[in-house]
């Protein structure tokens, strides 16, 4: 038997400029078949000395909040399988 599904992230940006320095903050979102709904969250600031390349202030808030909605999801796990066996998870 062979399933498939699909599990959606939806990455969303704001930055903030004021001046010479911005912050750049991503929202992860992962909307998964059989609820699970998680949120991870990244920022990143640009130094008044930096050049002018958004983009990698949008690219380090974004690696950020896959990071944090990875940790997040690992923990799901960490639970289930600890639920499920009755033994905690080791990664």
């Amino acid at each position: 038997m062979h399933t498939m599904k699909r599990w959606n992230i939806e990455i969303l940006l704001s930055e903030e400029t004021d001046g010479d320095t911005a912050n750049t903050w991503a929202d992860a979102g992962l909307h998964a078949e059989g609820g699970t709904d998680l949120h991870g969250r990244g920022m990143a600031r640009k130094h008044p000395a930096d050049p002018e390349a958004p983009e990698i202030g949008e690219e380090l808030a974004v690696s950020r909040a896959l990071a944090d909605l990875a940790r997040q999801l690992r923990q799901v796990a960490a639970e289930d399988i600890s639920g499920n066996t009755g033994t905690p998870w080791r990664p």
